[in-house]
Formats: structure tokens, sequence, C-alpha cells
């Protein structure tokens, strides 16, 4: 222990003596006056090919014409049965099936990750959920 105590007051000592300046200080000099400053550059895209951030947007959907498929279940419309054709909706953390007919229903075995793997990129941007579903044929 005594040997660890008298290494570690050396190291003191030397990083000590680093730190002491082995001249006297020379005077300060007066700063050089500021460079002429570059001129100002946008380089933000122009307004139509911006894509909005994730807290400007309420939701993102995807046309999904395959059967859904978790684990061995074919998952089915509880109100009418159709098990292909949906619009996947992924907003607020949550992923919801809609059929062609318009039913509804919360899909808890799907989560955002899932949606983000399998959905590609936005081709369009939509004012009202009426105008996206125009947009995807339903």
């Amino acid at each position: 222990m005594a040997g660890i105590l008298r290494k570690h007051a050396e190291f003191e000592a030397r990083v000590i003596a680093n730190q002491m300046p082995s001249h006297p200080a020379q005077p300060a000099t007066a700063p050089e006056p500021p460079a002429e400053s570059a001129p100002v550059v946008d380089d933000f895209l122009p307004p139509e090919l911006r894509v909005p951030s994730h807290d400007q947007v309420e939701g993102r959907m995807m046309p999904w014409p395959w059967p859904v498929i978790l684990g061995d279940e074919v998952v089915a419309c509880t109100a009418c049965e159709r098990y292909r054709d949906w619009l996947i909706i992924a907003t607020r953390g949550q992923v919801w099936l809609r059929c062609r007919a318009g039913h509804q229903q919360l899909e808890p075995r799907l989560d955002t990750a899932w949606f983000n793997r399998h959905s590609g990129p936005s081709d369009a941007t939509h004012a009202t959920f009426e105008d996206c579903l125009r947009h995807l044929g339903h």
C-alpha cells in the first residue's frame, strides 16, 4: 500500500511540474481584428422538396394487398372477415388495419418498428385522412 501511495505522490508531482510554466509569462498581445465574415448561404431545400418532420405528421399509411400472417394465424377483419387488401395505418405508436370495406381494427401484435421495416418511402402527404384514403384507392 505504501508503494502505491509513493507512486501516486510522484505522479502528482510530475503533473504539477508539467503545468508550471518554465519561462516567465509574456505580456498578452492585442487581439487581431475579426476576419471578414463569409457570406451567409441558405443551404435548406426549397419548400417543395422538404419532407414534414415526425411531429408534423399525424400518421402514415401503406397499402398491404397480401394477407397479414402473425404467428400461424391469418388476420381477418373482425367485422366482415376479409383477410387481404389492407391499409396499414401507423399513428400514435399503434398500428391499425383497415379492410377494403372500411372497417378498422387495432392490431397490438404489430408495432411502429414493424411498420417502418415494411413501408417504403412516402410518395405524398395529405391534409386529411380522407384525402389519403382517396390517394390509396380506398
